[in-house]
């Protein structure tokens, strides 16, 4: 009898302790407020003190019941002490100074320092009226004026899109990026609206003049991504003595979707480039009003990573956008190619998702889908990732501009990762019987000569296919476009391994921005050394269209380098483009597309 009672209660003991932390780990993941974790103490503890005192001898039954209905009060518990929104500061600490006034066009603001008075942060400022109601789907308009002085210190919400569980962004920052803490300081979760056309301007402290400006788009696929992000914030790159701009746009079904009925009312014909047509705006913004912030606006530089960097080359195409910038840096992706592999689509097809979507929420116009509120709209299930011809935005064919020398850009920064296409592809499976057709469907065509590359089918292979198709040859192939006109063009390779991404997609942001003390557990002394070359060499372009200076490795010309790239690494060095090889079979691909 007593061994029995023993086995009873070290089995409550062990499921009783076993659940006490896993939902710890869940208050902790899901980021819950404090008084969640008082109200999971009590529960835990009256149910400790009414098993010792009633159920442990209470029929099984009754005991189950108990534990159901701890359950059920514990779901409870993580519904009502759920993180709140609250917008995020520019600038984190205690005593925050904040700036002088400063004037643009639409009235006076302020900003903050950053806690070493270096920096000056403005977060907020609106660049156009709020694309909401009737402005769902319409050019972006004049930002409206305001009176007295606005305060700048917190981040507008993120764009409109689909938000992961809270617990699962913080498994991805525990997993993928390594960057997840334990802190009771960051219960809450970032808002998200279809107000959030404001810029962020980052600066050196005190009086400047004539700076280099560096204007940054996130990526996201277009369909995600916040201006907030630390990976590239701008006070590292400001305390060099530039003026760092970045901002928010309309993403997914807000800022791609495609309806003729919008062209017919636009007095511009255009539809299915809301996005792109936000980016042209806050950039026009930066140009009328960055002298008030020390900036030279003559002297703007574009940059941008992933679907932001494709989003470059789409201002260097633009017919809006000229004028508005002189040079690009483009990061792991672009959209130069005869057939784009991603965030660019012909207008036919982003006008028949557009009738999807319309049927999808049981209207028959566009009119009728602006009356679908916000959170429901951005629940559709179809992806609008894609940039398109608009005949206004992006008058032709991206590579058809090239051709023509008609472009934007008078010099270019750009480049690629080792492994860009590890985070996309986690879950395909490759096997001996799938893997000649995975080929076939990226290398139509050419997928014997690919084979006798890469004939093992393994998904290291798989994923080196992909990085080639829907990165690096996006680089090889607006540099080499870029060299005909003889125009100035430098590309890197970025391989660095870390504790957090290392080199996958994304991977060189932190490096080339200045943000890993942000995490600074995964970093060592060489990587801080890599972060201050890359730094240096995106400064010294932005600042004279050539990124080599004093103490730099020497970084050539692709034209008076072809077929290299300089390696990202340990050692900073020239090398053979890996992908070179991969390249020039794509571009008989590519030739293919253009003759049919």
């Amino acid at each position: 009898m007593k061994k029995t009672e023993k086995k009873k209660k070290s089995g409550f003991l062990f499921w009783f302790i076993l659940l006490a932390v896993l939902f710890a780990l869940v208050l902790e993941f899901s980021r819950n407020t404090v008084p969640g974790w008082i109200l999971a103490a009590g529960l835990f503890a009256l149910f400790f003190l009414l098993h010792r005192r009633f159920l442990k001898t209470k029929p099984r039954a009754l005991r189950f019941l108990g534990w159901i209905v701890l359950l059920a009060l514990l779901v409870l518990d993580l519904a009502v002490t759920a993180p709140p929104y609250r917008a995020i500061p520019a600038v984190r600490g205690k005593d925050i100074a904040k700036t002088d006034v400063i004037s643009v066009a639409q009235g006076d603001l302020v900003g903050v320092f950053n806690t070493e008075k270096t920096v000056e942060v403005y977060a907020g400022i609106p660049y156009a009226q709020p694309p909401v109601g009737d402005l769902r789907w319409r050019e972006p308009q004049e930002p409206s004026s305001w009176e007295g002085i606005r305060v700048c210190d917190h981040f507008a919400p993120m764009s409109m899109q689909q938000r992961n569980p809270v617990i699962m962004d913080s498994l991805t920052l525990l997993v993928g990026y390594r960057t997840f803490t334990v802190s009771l300081q960051d219960n809450f979760r970032e808002p998200v609206s279809e107000d959030s056309l404001y810029l962020n301007v980052w600066k050196p402290a005190g009086e400047q003049a004539g700076l280099p400006v560096i204007f940054f788009i996130h990526g996201g696929s277009l369909m995600t991504g916040q201006p907030s992000f630390g990976d590239y914030n701008g006070e590292s790159l400001a305390e060099r003595g530039v003026v760092f701009v970045n901002f928010g746009y309309r993403l997914n079904v807000f800022g791609y979707y495609a309806a003729e009925d919008l062209a017919a009312e636009s007095p511009n014909g255009t539809t299915g480039n809301y996005g792109l047509l936000d980016q042209i705006a806050a950039l026009r913004w930066v140009k009328d009003n960055i002298a008030a912030f020390g900036g030279d606006p003559d002297n703007i530089t574009i940059a941008g990573e992933s679907a932001g960097s494709s989003s470059v080359n789409a201002l260097c195409v633009s017919p809006l956008a000229k004028g508005l910038f002189r040079r690009a840096i483009a990061e792991s992706s672009g959209i130069t190619a005869i057939k784009p592999y991603h965030t660019f689509r012909p207008l036919e097809k982003a006008l028949e998702m557009g009738i999807r979507i319309r049927e999808e929420f049981g209207t028959t116009s566009s009119s009728d889908l602006r009356a679908i509120p916000a959170e429901k709209l951005v629940g559709t299930a179809f992806s609008n990732n894609s940039m398109t011809v608009d005949g206004y935005a992006i008058v032709e064919e991206p590579y058809r501009t090239y051709e023509k020398a008609e472009n934007n850009e008078e010099a270019l920064l750009n480049g690629f990762n080792g492994r860009e296409a590890d985070v996309f592809n986690l879950t395909m499976t490759v096997g001996k019987n799938n893997y000649p057709a995975l080929v076939e469907n990226i290398f139509h065509g050419e997928t014997d000569t690919v084979l006798a590359l890469y004939p093992e089918a393994t998904k290291k292979n798989m994923t080196t296919l992909l990085s080639a198709a829907w990165f690096a040859y996006s680089h090889y192939d607006w540099s080499r476009r870029l060299c005909a006109q003889g125009k100035p063009v430098y590309e890197y390779y970025f391989t660095r391994q870390n504790r957090s991404l290392g080199d996958w997609h994304s991977g060189e942001m932190i490096y080339a921005y200045g943000n890993l003390e942000n995490a600074p557990q995964n970093y060592d002394a060489e990587d801080r050394a890599l972060s201050e070359i890359m730094q240096q060499y995106w400064v010294n372009f932005a600042r004279t269209g050539d990124p080599n200076g004093e103490g730099l490795p020497v970084w050539p010309l692709v034209s008076d380098a072809p077929g290299q790239v300089l390696n990202f690494d340990r050692d900073v060095r020239m090398m053979e483009d890996p992908f070179l090889p991969l390249d020039e079979i794509l571009d008989r691909v590519q030739n293919a597309e253009k003759a049919e």
